[in-house]
């Protein structure tokens, strides 16, 4: 204790990954997917991943997901981002770009009480 503070150790133990969850790591490596919308659009496939998020959002339409209206006043709208990702087959050739619109997860106390 430090003053009345715990002092948190870290534990040395090396850690393994079994062999049944190797490939999960492999995988991890080969994740070059854009990580934003920025990055979508610089990337080389940004013409698929565009088709990948007008597919989306006429899906969304479609499947009547939302209606647009003005949010109350004083009322602060649930931000949200584009969440990309590669389809692979097994031998690893790029089959689909997929794009999802998904509300961002996250509470900011700034935002004041429910």
């Amino acid at each position: 204790h430090t003053d009345g503070v715990p002092v948190l150790r870290r534990s040395t133990r090396e850690s393994h990954i079994p062999e049944k969850y190797r490939f999960v790591r492999l995988t991890s490596q080969l994740d070059n997917d854009p990580k934003t919308y920025g990055e979508a659009m610089s990337d080389i496939n940004s013409d698929k991943w565009i088709v990948g998020m007008k597919s989306e959002m006429d899906l969304m339409g479609s499947n009547q997901v939302w209606t647009l209206v003005d949010p109350p006043k004083g009322a602060r709208p649930v931000g949200c981002k584009w969440v990309y990702k590669c389809k692979l087959e097994a031998n690893g050739e790029v089959t689909a770009f997929k794009a999802r619109l998904v509300a961002k997860g996250y509470y900011s106390t700034t935002w004041g009480q429910f």
